[in-house]
């Protein structure tokens, strides 16, 4: 009975192991999964030339195939995890017993036990498997280590493992940790700095860089002496590699250039709705539309304009008050200045008597403010001891600290090619860091008068010409509800029958809505449908003041229009994505050119067909960039003729000066600005486009412009031209004015007349002249005839 009773516990025992490993081993993945296995890898982001400006990942790594990693690298990861890795057949037993006999004394200390683990087994456990410290996930890792040796080479195991693992400083792979601690391609390690790398898997934040720093080199060093007993490194490399310094980036960076934030998140969010999840996972490269020099002056421009505005509208007092400067710095480090403004440091005052005032920064920096600052700061909330402010330091050299104030107004630019739609600059707001709103492409603002180029486009494309007369006078619309709309001039002034060139460049808000009225609210809302200002627009008459909304992104596509005779453009950030294997899998550029690839035969180079659909008459386009070249000669933005190059633009107000924009382009450059709070609140009276919106595309074109070759606006081939009151307009063939025109002097005795563009002050006497040109207006009056002897009156 006894032998009955064992060998039946026996027969249960072997019948619950083969229970358990069935259910063990029941869903045991495939090694040869990884034959063809490519870990989640970050998508790159870079710009037109080559600057990496952003990645995407759900893990930060960057996928280094094996023949392209140092052999130094290598061996240091060999030295420090499994140095007989080209010897065993997935499983070390040696090392599988050195570590049991470890963790005898790790279970009675409290430790963490060893696993022993290969670096095959850790590949198995990494990709195949779970973390799970079981006996039965070891159990399936040794099996599966062994299966591993059997379908892959030992390099692509060691592939795999050099950019799967986790390597602290969010990274993923030797290759995104290289470039996370150190700044720089694994082929450019130190001896030092690829051991630190070895160093990092035994526990990543235990061998913290900057927190646990000397346990990091002693890790370190440790690698080193390895590799040296092993000889792969001679022991005057070992100890020239010992004695050097730990030194990494502060913090790992996204990219070496900071200045495009929210394009390069634009990028991310128009990248998920085209490519999905494989955006963050699928390792493609993205070349973008940015120009970082466009880039960087667009974000100055706009900050400084900004804060312009906000000084223009008083000091707001200070962001906190100490009463003591014991641990003032900590109360003064819960509020952050803007990172993109990185001189400026956090103070506080220490003294103030009479017209000086003492600060001191967290770094321990000591100095007064400038007395502008000073003034400005008392003229407004004032200024106190214990107050806590930004400021900025002196340059090397002395002077006085700058009071800084975060600007609490908003804004938007957008700088773009009229040609491609390619989108160089885009700035979504004054601080990345503090809003990452992206008020170029997600605030929906009304654009005022900046929509009235589209109106006067559609009155041209409807049987209007520049010669055309429409009356700038007072209004009064009655809606079906019985209420009455009296739109009125900005200065509230009007000066009768204007051409309309005059209307357009001085912006009159009554004049413009005769011409809609007559030209009728469906062509204007269809034609700012089709060049994209929105996709829906009432046809109510307001639509025609600029009261619908839209984007200053949206604004800078129709924009482009006028300048590329009439062409509508994809306004686009992703120039081309390709995959890990370099297939182009998106591409903006979707034109044709069948001979692109043929050889040179001699013959005519082919020719591709300017990109985008005709929405309006090439002429139509020109002649509203020739008017809106008379807004920045005589209208609304003439300050930005200081500039010296051939430009134009539009300004717009909206009302109760809740928004302020400007929509300016040279030849070769669409820009779009806009200036207003989130709230929609008033910016102030007098805060106009010119006021708020100029200046910034002024200080933006300085820069755009620079060794740029100045160009004129492109003709239509086919436009016929005539001078109208002293300015030279296009027409299209068969509407040009028939006027004899008047001598020009110089050698019949007549008058002479000038050439070109006249000022308004000339051409328009009171608003209205009486001459039926504009040569004839401003030549000087005919002498009077000669007496005749017998002439005793004086009368004729």
């Amino acid at each position: 009975m006894a032998g009955v009773a064992v060998l039946s516990a026996i027969a249960l025992a072997g019948f619950s192991a083969a229970v358990w490993a069935a259910w063990l081993f029941h869903d045991m993945p495939d090694a040869g999964e990884l034959a063809d296995y490519h870990p989640p890898t970050a998508t790159r982001a870079y710009a037109w030339d080559g600057t990496l400006i952003g990645e995407f990942s759900r893990e930060r790594r960057i996928f280094v195939p094996y023949d392209a990693m140092p052999t130094r690298l290598a061996q240091a990861f060999l030295a420090a995890e499994d140095h007989s890795f080209f010897q065993h057949a997935g499983i070390d037993v040696s090392g599988l017993g050195r570590a049991m006999a470890k963790n005898v004394i790790n279970a009675a200390q409290g430790r963490r036990l060893e696993g022993g683990s290969t670096i095959t087994q850790q590949v198995a456990k990494n990709i195949l498997l779970t973390d799970d410290a079981t006996i039965g996930r070891k159990l399936k890792e040794a099996i599966l280590a062994g299966r591993l040796e059997q379908s892959l080479t030992k390099e692509r195991i060691l592939e795999l493992y050099l950019n799967e693992i986790w390597l602290g400083y969010r990274s993923y792979g030797v290759g995104a940790a290289a470039y996370n601690y150190f700044g720089k391609s694994i082929t450019d390690l130190t001896l030092a700095e690829a051991a630190y790398l070895a160093a990092v898997p035994k526990g990543p934040d235990n061998y913290h860089p900057i927190r646990r720093r000397e346990e990091a080199i002693g890790r370190r060093n440790w690698v080193i002496d390895q590799m040296v007993g092993l000889g792969w490194v001679s022991r005057a490399e070992g100890e020239a590699a010992k004695s050097e310094p730990l030194t990494v980036q502060a913090e790992p960076t996204r990219s070496k250039y900071r200045d495009a934030d929210y394009f390069v998140e634009e990028v991310r969010r128009r990248g998920l709705a085209t490519l999905g999840t494989k955006l963050t996972e699928g390792g493609y490269y993205m070349r973008t539309t940015l120009d970082p020099r466009l880039q960087s002056a667009a974000k100055v421009a706009l900050m400084d304009g900004l804060e312009r505005y906000d000084r223009r509208h008083g000091w707001r007092g200070s962001y906190g008050n100490v009463t003591t400067l014991a641990g003032w710095e900590e109360v003064a480090r819960k509020k952050s200045a803007p990172a993109e403004r990185r001189t400026w440091r956090r103070a506080v005052v220490t003294d103030v008597a009479g017209g000086n005032v003492r600060v001191r920064t967290i770094e321990g920096q000591m100095g007064q403010l400038a007395g502008e600052d000073v003034a400005w700061a008392r003229a407004g909330k004032g200024i106190g001891a214990g107050d806590l402010i930004f400021v900025e330091p002196p340059e090397q050299g002395g002077g006085a600290f700058r009071l800084k104030q975060i600007p609490a107004v908003n804004g938007a630019l957008v700088a773009m090619e009229p040609n491609s739609g390619r989108v160089l600059a885009m700035v979504g707001g004054y601080s990345f860091s503090l809003s990452s709103f992206n008020r170029a492409t997600q605030a929906q603002r009304q654009p005022g008068s900046a929509i009235k180029p589209i109106v006067y486009a559609a009155a041209l494309e409807s049987g209007y010409t520049p010669a055309s007369v429409v009356m700038d006078a007072p209004i009064t619309l009655v809606g079906a509800n019985g209420q009455a709309w009296r739109p009125e001039n900005y200065e509230r002034k009007y000066y009768g029958a204007l051409q309309l060139r005059k209307g357009l460049e001085l912006s009159r808000n009554a004049m413009t809505v005769r011409l809609a009225q007559s030209v009728g609210m469906p062509k204007i809302s269809g034609l700012a449908e089709r060049l994209g200002v929105t996709k829906k627009m009432d046809r109510v008459l307001a639509m025609a003041l600029g009261s619908g909304e839209t984007t200053v992104f949206r604004m800078a596509g129709a924009y482009s229009s006028f300048v590329n005779g009439g062409k509508k453009v994809e306004p686009h950030l992703i120039e081309l994505v390709q995959d890990r294997e370099g297939k182009t899998i998106l591409r903006a550029e979707r034109r044709d050119c069948d001979r692109c690839k043929a050889g040179w035969s001699g013959d005519e180079s082919p020719r591709i067909a300017p990109a985008g659909a005709q929405v309006m008459d090439p002429i139509t386009a020109y002649q509203i960039t020739s008017m809106l070249q008379g807004v920045v000669q005589r209208g609304t933005a003439a300050s930005a003729s200081s500039l010296g190059y051939p430009l134009g633009g539009k300004t717009g107000t909206t009302n109760d000066y809740r928004s302020a924009w400007f929509m300016g382009f040279s030849p070769d450059l669409v820009v779009g600005v806009y200036v207003g709070f989130d709230d929609n609140r008033s910016l102030g009276k007098g805060e106009t486009g010119t006021q708020s919106a100029v200046p910034i595309f002024i200080d933006f074109m300085k820069e755009a412009l620079k060794n740029v070759e100045k160009k004129e606006f492109r003709e239509p081939k086919n436009a016929k031209f005539a001078m109208v009151r002293g300015i030279r307009e296009a027409f299209r063939p068969g509407t040009e004015p028939r006027v004899a025109s008047a001598p020009t002097g110089g050698g019949g005795g007549g008058p002479v007349v000038p050439r070109g563009p006249q000022p308004y002050n000339k051409v328009w006497q009171n608003g209205v002249t009486g001459a039926p040109n504009a040569g004839a207006a401003v030549a000087p009056p005919p002498p009077p005839p000669p007496k005749r002897p017998d002439d005793t009156t004086g009368l004729f």
